[in-house]
């Protein structure tokens, strides 16, 4: 009711434009999402106080739900930068990217996917993704197109590359995680703190355990002798640091002074 305190279920022209932004992105880092929704408010409403960014996303989600979409909250794999999705729960991923890619390029995704999933570190090489073009559904493709593929799906934020090397983007694990849960039983990794999917990580040389390097990093972080929580053997592996949004906000600031001082000075 109009009347009401409460406004859950109720979108504004604030959250309509925030909603459509974040579509066109596909998927933004904490930063850039609280960014976008000041922006949005500066545009529609700027004499009304920012809602509280979990309040806001809590009210579009209330409103998407009758619709299977959602705004998913995540981290990413390797740092644990807090990330946004607008996820599709009602279809798989694979079927949502078919209005960008054709159908043998949606096959490649399928068959670096797999190669990822199966692998003891969450990476493929470009060399064994490309080794597997002619196998691919529908219209035949050459090694050369396949390497421009990859680029498009690195472009969508589909997969991150590194050195030659392929794996799955942030957004690709929040949209996809009940999809490859599903489709790879068997060969699926989960966290063993946080019970995710998961895809890259630390794993325990006595019992196999694994876990996010998030995990790993906020788990160990008081602990000087780092010890398995499954099985109390020594973890070998070196211990990240835990995401700081306020270090990395002054290192970006820091970076765009920077290259705002280079550009007066040419």
């Amino acid at each position: 009711m109009q009347g009401s305190g409460k406004r859950m279920g109720v979108m504004t022209d604030v959250h309509r434009r925030f909603l459509q932004l974040l579509m066109t992105h596909g998927v933004l880092e904490e930063w850039d999402v609280r960014r976008l929704q000041k922006h949005c408010y500066r545009v529609h409403d700027s004499s009304a106080t920012v809602e509280k960014l979990e309040d806001f996303i809590n009210n579009i989600n209330s409103v998407l739900e009758s619709l299977y979409i959602e705004i998913k909250k995540g981290v990413t794999e390797d740092d644990g930068r807090p990330i946004y999705a607008l996820v599709n729960l009602a279809t798989t991923s694979i079927s949502k990217m078919a209005t960008d890619f054709a159908e043998n390029e949606l096959d490649l995704f399928r068959k670096a996917l797999e190669l990822i999933i199966d692998s003891e570190t969450g990476f493929a090489s470009s060399t064994n993704i490309l080794n597997l073009v002619d196998q691919l559904k529908g219209k035949k493709m050459r090694k050369k197109e396949a390497e421009h593929v990859l680029q498009k799906f690195v472009q969508s934020k589909w997969l991150i590359e590194k050195e030659g090397e392929f794996t799955l983007h942030g957004r690709a694990i929040l949209e996809m995680e009940q999809y490859i849960r599903e489709t790879y039983p068997d060969a699926v990794k989960v966290c063993d703190i946080c019970h995710g999917l998961l895809i890259q990580g630390q794993s325990c040389e006595t019992c196999g355990i694994r876990m996010h390097l998030p995990c790993v990093a906020k788990y160990f972080q008081s602990i000087s002798e780092p010890h398995c929580p499954h099985c109390n053997d020594y973890w070998p592996h070196e211990i990240p640091e835990v995401f700081n949004p306020e270090k990395e906000r002054e290192a970006g600031v820091s970076k765009s002074n920077k290259k705002s001082l280079r550009s007066r000075q040419h």
